[in-house]
């Protein structure tokens, strides 16, 4: 029930806030001032596929309104796998308190299709961030899928307690006017109370409790020594006994065409045997329906006896040893750029952040890649009309190398 969501506007952005009581505070902020690509970096890319792997690139991109606030990381490669990441300051759990997830993704590259997952991922402790990929068991994936035009959505998965990633049942897609090449900001909420929502460019996505929307285990679950007896009948309706199916209803659709006559210079040899032609037969009835009656005999859908479901967890989304963040994707197309990560309890410094580094972007990037397009065209146009140098007659030269004279050539 998505009554259970309380919503405070910010502006234009919609956090839900339940009152938390413990001092807020910001696990992990980046925002790639520095180089996280230098030797001191926090940050580790992965070479789990030696090399093999898509390497990133510390770049504010072809253009962008601020060319050192605009820097992030990048992706690079075509039909790679791409993995980096950092260990926050110290391990952190969301229990009784308010997470916060969020970043940007600008997807430069994109023209007319692109294809490349755009989310981040949180892992528990003891991951190997050298030896990264995606076969390690992280507690959450956010952010955005995007391939074409027919995967176009938020992807928000959560672990479950037996290390299950659970999708949300249905996806939370984006309109083919949000998936283009500017960047966007990307937010998640989850509270205490299991209430979560889902932000794009600070507008809401989604919302309401993650037991209604994701398929954690239940609190009972069927007994597993609890069988459907054989003789149980589920079957609501049955034919009516009273209208058999006649004798003579079944007959074939196509007949042999009774005038047909084998010519008389057929040759069998020549030929191959002689088929008559066939027919619409007329004593065809079509397939037989028969009338439906209730079952008196009727006893309901089989429902196992219901029991304790051992797995059975009401702190869903709830982690206790949250230590790196990772961006570990598969790109078909590059180009690519991660910034403004932001991992809090702080829900109003998050729409803070939000207000200061996203939306100052948002709201120049358009008139910068004019200007970038501009340029580029006057480039070409330059090189275009540049006078092409004549290349000189080649020298001819005798056996001894000295040169020809006119009258020899």
């Amino acid at each position: 029930d998505d009554s259970r969501v309380t919503v405070n506007m910010r502006g234009s952005l919609a956090f839900a806030v339940i009152a938390a009581a413990v001092s807020a505070t910001v696990y992990f902020e980046e925002s790639f001032d520095k180089d996280p690509l230098s030797s001191d970096s926090k940050w580790i890319q992965s070479r789990w596929k030696e090399d093999d792997m898509g390497a990133f690139k510390w770049t504010a991109g072809n253009w962008h309104s601020d060319s050192l606030k605009d820097r992030g990381i990048q992706t690079t490669g075509n039909s790679k796998n791409h993995a980096i990441s950092a260990k926050m300051e110290q391990a952190f759990s969301n229990r009784n308190k308010p997470l916060v997830i969020q970043f940007t993704v600008k997807h430069e590259t994109r023209a007319y299709s692109f294809c490349g997952g755009g989310y981040i991922k949180l892992f528990s402790s003891g991951i190997d961030q050298v030896k990264l990929s995606g076969h390690d068991n992280y507690a959450i994936m956010f952010g955005p899928d995007i391939c074409g035009y027919d995967i176009n959505h938020i992807q928000t998965i959560f672990a479950d307690k037996k290390g299950n990633h659970l999708e949300r049942k249905e996806r939370i897609k984006l309109d083919q006017s949000e998936n283009n090449e500017y960047t966007h900001l990307y937010t998640l909420i989850v509270q205490p109370d299991h209430t979560y929502q889902v932000l794009f460019d600070m507008q809401e996505k989604a919302s309401g409790h993650i037991l209604d929307h994701w398929a954690f285990p239940g609190k009972l679950h069927d007994d597993p020594t609890d069988l459907k007896p054989d003789d149980w009948d589920d079957r609501p309706k049955i034919p009516d006994p009273a209208n058999p199916k006649p004798a003579d209803w079944d007959q074939p659709e196509r007949i042999d065409d009774p005038y047909a006559v084998r010519p008389e210079e057929w040759d069998d040899e020549m030929d191959g045997e002689w088929e008559a032609p066939t027919i619409k037969n007329p004593a065809y009835k079509g397939e037989w329906r028969p009338i439906m009656v209730n079952n008196p005999a009727y006893q309901g859908e089989w429902q196992a006896r219901q029991i304790p479901n051992p797995i059975y967890q009401d702190d869903v989304a709830t982690y206790d040893d949250l230590e790196v963040i990772a961006f570990e994707v598969w790109t078909v197309n590059n180009g690519t750029i991660f910034d403004n990560v932001l991992v809090t309890d702080d829900l109003d410094y998050a729409a803070q952040q939000a207000e200061a580094l996203w939306k100052v972007t948002a709201s120049r990037e358009s008139k910068a890649k004019e200007m970038w397009e501009r340029a580029k065209q006057a480039a070409r146009q330059a090189a275009e009309a540049k006078p092409k140098a004549i290349p000189a007659k080649p020298v001819q030269l005798k056996l001894d190398g000295t040169k020809l004279a006119k009258d020899e050539l």
